[in-house]
């Protein structure tokens, strides 16, 4: 894991982190910054299908950071990227980040990501849904507590569940955690109940 943070350079701005588990709303997030004016970091490789029909807003180098592709973070400063949750530790301590943690109930992102795979024609049985949303869960607080120990991130955490069923208190916090610079009333227009699909 990473050490303790370098120097920033002066000015520098930080590296916005969308991130959580697989199917917990971080490409609705990513669209919502988007939609409020930050730049955001993508390639369109993977394009919008069923399972995500706005579209999935990745960078496909990210998916490298464990095998020490990480150049391309200096020229990422003030943009939002998604990174999934295995991969926050291998982001290079010489940056600062600012992490939007998304959180969804265990059980939606299980029947989410279960019938993504089905959608892909790829087995769904091989582990039973309680082990998994128990291993989801310990990964979950496992990273949290390393985030926390990390001086170059600060995390705020977004309920996805809540942010479907009240927008604004949400989009109002996570416009202060970025600076206060963000139009309020697009990102809240993104939010889409219609898309909420997979309910617990």
């Amino acid at each position: 894991m990473p050490n303790q943070a370098q120097a920033q350079p002066s000015g520098a701005q930080p590296v916005v982190v969308v991130s959580g588990l697989p199917r917990s709303g971080t490409s609705m997030m990513m669209k919502m910054l988007e939609a409020g004016g930050l730049p955001v970091l993508v390639d369109g490789l993977r394009s919008a299908d069923s399972d995500n029909p706005e579209g999935y807003y990745e960078f496909e180098r990210v998916k490298a950071l464990d095998k020490g592709d990480t150049a391309w973070l200096a020229d990422a400063r003030g943009q939002a990227v998604k990174v999934i949750s295995a991969l926050l530790e291998f982001l290079p301590a010489d940056q600062s980040y600012r992490v939007i943690f998304m959180h969804r109930q265990i059980e939606e992102v299980l029947r989410s990501q279960r019938k993504m795979l089905e959608h892909r024609g790829e087995a769904t049985d091989a582990i039973g849904d309680a082990e998994i949303a128990a291993l989801f869960a310990k990964h979950v607080d496992k990273v949290q507590g390393w985030l926390r120990q990390q001086p170059n991130f600060r995390v705020l955490d977004v309920n996805y569940n809540t942010l479907l069923a009240d927008p604004l208190p949400h989009v109002h916090a996570v416009n202060q955690f970025l600076g206060s610079g963000l139009d309020e009333q697009r990102m809240a227009e993104i939010v889409n109940p219609d898309l909420y699909r997979n309910r617990a």
